[in-house]
């Protein structure tokens, strides 16, 4: 069901303001009044969750290979802002922009004293395959938020491009949702259909710009719809006349500002 609103989350922590999966640009996103934010996860050699987007460390750090390939320790060691713009001209604590692992995002997100939802991406395809999963459950089971309540200040959705990822997570977790993530339509989610496993879609932002459509007969369908990642005004407006439940973007602030603008639907 639409709210008054869609509700918006900062993609990456919103990586259009200060670097990407850094908690820097976590915080600054929440302090701008984003209803969430957004993360990739991908598993280390030695069995930890981090919050990196990429396969390789290259475009986002100083390091080189594979992030499943390194330990904790090693990617702790590497600098994960000097590549960003805003890196130098702003005073950023290092402790914000060092290597963010799942769990520091979730206990700085349990610390923040206000309901912020959660949306963790699982990368595939992984060397580590279902253990991504299992350990995102099991980190979530520790945290009390595999069996989500009302009231708790934190609330995790679970996203992939992997059917099969989210699948493992309706066996592990039942109660946590998901969202299947889409840059086509697959046979069937054109009829309002989401793989076993899926309770959210997420279409990308290009997939509604050629079919705007999809987002209609999701909602007829019964499925609630969040759109990634918006990022310019005539996009916004193209997905805000869709009436999504939710909007990841790297410009949460953008988002929320032209929101302001526009009457509840």
């Amino acid at each position: 069901m639409t709210t008054a609103r869609p509700l918006v989350f900062a993609h990456r922590g919103g990586a259009d303001a200060l670097p990407e999966h850094t908690l820097a640009a976590y915080l600054r996103a929440l302090d701008d009044g984003a209803d969430g934010v957004e993360c990739d996860v991908r598993l280390t050699r030695d069995g930890g969750l981090v919050c990196v987007h990429d396969r390789r460390l290259d475009r986002t750090s100083n390091g080189t290979g594979l992030v499943s390939g390194k330990t904790l320790a090693e990617l702790d060691a590497l600098d994960f802002a000097s590549w960003h713009p805003a890196a130098a001209a702003e005073e950023l604590l290092a402790e914000h922009v060092r290597l963010l692992t799942l769990e520091r995002l979730l206990g700085a997100l349990r610390d923040r004293g206000r309901p912020v939802r959660l949306l963790v991406e699982t990368k595939h395809p992984s060397r580590y395959g279902a253990e991504v999963e299992r350990r995102l459950v099991e980190l979530l089971r520790r945290y009390g938020l595999a069996e989500p309540e009302p009231d708790d200040p934190v609330r995790v959705t679970v996203m992939s491009f992997a059917a099969l990822a989210l699948r493992r997570i309706r066996r592990l977790a039942p109660a946590v949702p998901t969202v299947y993530l889409m840059r086509i339509v697959p046979p069937g989610v054109a009829r309002g259909h989401l793989p076993f496993g899926s309770r959210i879609a997420g279409p990308g932002i290009a997939l509604v710009r050629s079919r705007p459509q999809v987002v209609s007969a999701l909602r007829a369908a019964g499925h609630q719809t969040y759109v990634w990642t918006v990022n310019e005004e005539p996009d916004l407006d193209l997905v805000l006349a869709q009436r999504p439940d939710g909007i990841i973007s790297d410009r949460p602030k953008f988002v929320l500002d032209r929101l302001e603008k526009v009457p509840p639907v």
